[in-house]
């Protein structure tokens, strides 16, 4: 009796399976063309590129492991791994601290608070490139009105994008001034969901503000705080825009980082072989600072 009436049921079973089965690769066998298209494909024929002498004006021909050995002991390829680090350090330093402090005080309640955080988060509203025009135009040393704001508090012209002393510390300046409002955005959505329970026994414990920010705010909101950095450490490496068209890698090669002379080197110089070297080392380094986040983002735990 019992099997008479599962018999049925099996072949429906395994009729039911080879649907399923059919309708499952009707999905993943485009999509899969499309991930190697996109993604695979160019990966594929960047690191065969790599291996060979591989310029637009001339022939190709392969050359084993010797653009990745040049990488090595070419000094201005070192030096701007050094400038990258040291702008994405800075960078991600100045809108993290801001940020974070902006968010507190926006988390507060004061008169026209909805009209001032509109106003904080325009900068981030608008395209790198238009932003980039404009602070072009203010740090002119002649025509720039940086300087002139400068000349009216009695302090002496600045050279801005124009020295080399200062290009790097100028191009923080218009990050940090674009890309604080992010921060400020994701940190105050974490302090926005605190619980107001232990600032009102803080407070009866005679807590101070700093100390209520130390050992309140800040753990609770870490986990926020982890996803801010992440982003703005990501975006700050791949920064490009600003710096093309402010400075161009200058003066001289002064604000040339990686994503710079990846670009002069493939599209100024077209040596397209050097330039896949190049971009497969960028992405090695990328690929060990993205480990290091992700470990320590494990470390971490939502409270």
């Amino acid at each position: 009796m019992s099997q008479a009436t599962l018999s049925p049921a099996a072949p429906t079973r395994r009729s039911d399976r080879r649907n399923y089965a059919r309708r499952y690769w009707m999905f993943t066998v485009p999509a899969a063309f499309a991930v190697f298209g996109v993604i695979l494909f160019p990966w594929l024929f960047t690191l065969i590129m790599s291996v060979h002498d591989w310029k637009v004006s001339g022939n190709v021909y392969f050359v084993g492991m010797a653009n990745y050995t040049h990488l090595i002991e070419d000094s201005r390829f070192l030096l701007s791994v050094v400038r990258t680090l040291y702008f994405t350090a800075a960078a991600v330093a100045f809108p993290m601290l801001l940020g974070i402090w902006a968010a507190v005080c926006f988390a507060t309640k004061f008169k026209f608070r909805g009209l001032a955080r509109t106003l904080f988060i325009l900068p981030m509203m608008a395209t790198p490139v238009a932003i980039a025009l404009v602070w072009t135009m203010m740090f002119h040393p002649q025509l720039g009105v940086l300087n002139y704001l400068l000349s009216v508090v009695g302090l002496p012209p600045s050279g801005w994008v124009y020295e080399t002393s200062t290009v790097i510390p100028t191009l923080v300046m218009v990050e940090t001034w674009q890309w604080t409002p992010l921060v400020m955005l994701i940190v105050l959505g974490g302090i926005a969901g605190l619980p107001i329970d232990p600032y009102e026994a803080a407070i009866i414990d005679g807590a101070s503000g700093w100390q209520m920010f130390r050992f309140i705010t800040v753990p609770m909101v870490w986990p926020f705080i982890v996803v801010a950095g992440v982003m703005r450490l990501i975006d700050a490496l791949k920064t490009f825009d600003t710096i093309f068209v402010i400075t161009g890698g200058g003066p001289g090669t002064a604000s040339e980082t990686i994503n710079m002379l990846l670009y002069q080197t493939a599209f100024g110089y077209y040596n397209l072989g050097y330039a896949s070297a190049l971009v497969l080392v960028f992405f090695l380094i990328i690929l060990m600072i993205s480990m290091a986040l992700l470990r320590m983002r494990r470390m971490e735990q939502w409270q």
